[in-house]
């Protein structure tokens, strides 16, 4: 499995990542970047999808119904709550730029419990997470807490200048509620200024799994199973769109052993 996803071009679907793409069980993402006039539309089949308007403008609609223009941030990074809708499994969806936006497509198996509706941007508020070069900001879209979805959970990081995210490193790879839940994850990388980088490591603790990645504007990471932190040198600064799903709707993680001490000294 190719970890590292690059887009497929600057315009139309730049990705397309199936879970036959990417060889496990519930997860896929695909992202649009529109010009305005541009269309996308697609059936959900058997997977329920947020999609979540990372920039721009579109009007959106699904199930037949017209959910009128959303969005409002031009640049991801104003940090401003984003505008995303719930569309079921079973369902369709349409979009019509209003202005040059990027729409992101975040799938799951559905089980039909949600109809579709619009998500934020009321009730989506931009919180810390972590302390000194580990500080980030998360817009929760669909976390468990809330009762969004079927299978989803889905998440906006900003990680500062110099800062490292999804730290100390963590794992969500076996199916053992309440102490661990699989979960697969992808991230979708955003670099400001965009001719950035920032790294991410994907590992496991017995070492079958290691590979850690120079990743770029627009860059897919896929974590099938192990750690996966990731950090921007100082200069750039990191988003990412985090979009994970498994057995069940909770998301439960162990700390790597060697750097739970962090963890424990944080949160003391």
């Amino acid at each position: 499995m190719e970890l590292l996803c690059k887009p497929v071009g600057v315009s139309g679907k730049v990705h397309d990542i199936s879970v036959e793409d990417a060889g496990w069980g519930y997860v896929g993402f695909g992202l649009y970047r529109l010009a305005a006039g541009e269309r996308a539309a697609e059936v959900t089949g058997e997977r329920e999808v947020i999609l979540v308007l990372v920039e721009g403008k579109a009007r959106l609609s699904a199930g037949g119904e017209d959910f009128g223009e959303l969005g409002e941030r031009m640049s991801v990074f104003e940090k401003t709550p984003p505008h995303c809708l719930y569309v079921p499994n079973g369902s369709d969806w349409a979009a019509e730029a209003s202005t040059d936006c990027v729409l992101a497509v975040c799938s799951a198996p559905g089980k039909g419990g949600h109809a579709a509706r619009r998500i934020g941007p009321e009730g989506i508020a931009l919180t810390q997470r972590g302390q000194g070069a580990n500080t980030r900001f998360i817009n929760n879209i669909a976390m468990e807490t809330e009762d969004y979805a079927d299978s989803l959970l889905v998440t906006e990081v900003f990680t500062p200048s110099g800062n490292w995210s999804s730290y100390p490193p963590h794992r969500h790879d076996e199916d053992d509620f309440p102490r661990m839940t699989y979960l697969e994850e992808t991230y979708y990388h955003r670099l400001n200024p965009a001719q950035g980088y920032g790294l991410q490591r994907v590992f496991t603790e017995d070492g079958s799994l290691d590979e850690t990645m120079a990743v770029q504007d627009h860059d897919v990471v896929l974590v099938p199973k192990g750690h996966h932190p990731c950090g921007v040198p100082y200069g750039y600064e990191m988003y990412y769109l985090n979009v994970m799903a498994g057995p069940i709707r909770k998301w439960r993680f162990g700390n790597h052993p060697d750097h739970d001490w962090i963890w424990q000294r944080d949160n003391s």
